[in-house]
């Protein structure tokens, strides 16, 4: 077998040397296909036909399959397996993709205990894990849990500023389908990047749930906390106050203006708020766009004078962002960062899902995916922040 693989990979040589880069998709769809089927070998304990007392399953088949690289879309054969402890599929062609080992664990446990809907039959399909027994998904959730409750726990340190926001997934929790709250933290280092902190799965946010949240990522070393950007959720608020007292806290401005025109009592009305509140958020100063505010609240005073009273109560909260310094305005004053890189990707993720098994699965697919994230976030080089600012 290892001459077949030298001769394979001989061949792979003399055809990029013949054809160059032209040869490249080809030669890479051999070279995959090759490393998978290696590194099926070694999962099973043997190769093909040998005879082995370390053999722990059989190969059993292909699976095509099309993946996106640098050289072009690929198709690929993908191996499957039967028997042995932990189901199989390819890190040659997942590597580091928790995200997806947490979707297939959802969708094989979803398929153990018998929900058996057509998505759930077509990603079995698709993984090749049709056979897979109880005690094998049970296994392989195990050893991922493990990783991950590694990372969630992991020490922090010196964050000066955090994002806080929620997302609700449906998760079947003592026999009933529930909305679970997917609770994040995103924070800015002294170095200008960004670091997920921590996730937490709750029943709902509740100030008890932020709050244990909140205390564990205290816990495990963050401080230096010294601004926040999050939406108005009543237990956040409440959490974030008891958690961190010093800090100075920014209202979403998305949100604000969001809220704003469901309080507007009239299309018109609906339309022009969020243009005046665009004025609000751009002006060149805190000074400004407490002037401007006042000029909207003051237009509102006999057209819409519940409008004008909540403006006048709750934009203040949205201005916050005018303390820090001017570079850090745009990307401060709004949870978007968290929303664009975490929830929409967490949206993504679980579209095949739509109700997890259990609690357990949800925060495993959550931590995998804010995991991905953080890995991508460290190995950039570039600072989502410039925090040496003269001005600071």
């Amino acid at each position: 077998m290892q001459f077949e693989n030298d001769r394979i990979i001989a061949d792979l040589m003399e055809q990029l040397i013949e054809n160059g880069p032209d040869g490249m998709a080809s030669a890479f769809t051999a070279l995959m296909n090759l490393a998978m089927r290696i590194e099926r070998e070694r999962h099973v304990g043997a190769q093909a036909y040998e005879r082995s007392p370390e053999r722990s399953g059989y190969a059993n088949g292909y699976k095509p399959k099309k993946i996106d690289t640098a050289a072009g879309t690929l198709s690929v054969q993908v191996p499957k397996s039967r028997g042995g402890e932990t189901p199989f599929y390819p890190q040659a062609l997942e590597r580091g993709r928790r995200s997806s080992r947490a979707v297939m664990l959802a969708i094989a446990q979803m398929y153990i205990q018998g929900v058996s809907t057509r998505d759930v039959e077509k990603v079995m399909a698709e993984f090749g894990l049709e056979g897979l027994s109880s005690s094998q998904v049970s296994r392989a959730a195990a050893l991922m849990d493990e990783e991950l409750e590694a990372w969630r726990r992991r020490r922090l340190g010196a964050f000066p500023y955090l994002f806080l926001d929620a997302r609700y997934e449906k998760a079947r929790i003592d026999g009933i389908v529930r909305d679970a709250a997917i609770l994040s933290a995103v924070g800015i280092g002294e170095d200008g990047k960004r670091s997920v902190l921590g996730v937490s799965v709750a029943l709902s946010e509740a100030e008890v749930h932020w709050r244990s949240f909140l205390d564990s990522l205290v816990a495990r070393g963050l401080r230096g906390v010294h601004f926040i950007t999050s939406d108005d959720h009543a237990g956040l608020a409440a959490a974030r106050k008891a958690v961190f007292p010093g800090a100075i806290w920014q209202r979403c401005q998305f949100h604000l203006a969001r809220n704003a025109i469901h309080h507007a009592p009239s299309a018109a009305t609906r339309k022009a708020i969020g243009r005046q509140l665009r004025a609000v958020w751009n002006a060149s100063d805190r000074t400004t766009a407490e002037a401007e505010l006042a000029r909207i609240v003051k237009g509102y005073a006999d057209s819409a004078p519940k409008l004008a009273a909540w403006l006048e109560q709750n934009v203040p909260e949205g201005l916050a962002v005018f303390s820090l310094p001017e570079t850090h305005w745009r990307r401060m004053r709004t949870a978007n960062p968290i929303e664009r890189a975490i929830q929409q990707e967490l949206k993504r993720r679980t579209r095949k899902i739509r109700v997890f098994p259990n609690q357990d699965a949800l925060e495993r697919l959550a931590t995998a995916i804010l995991v991905e994230i953080d890995e991508q976030w460290i190995a950039s080089d570039r600072a989502y922040l410039t925090m040496n600012n003269p001005d600071e």
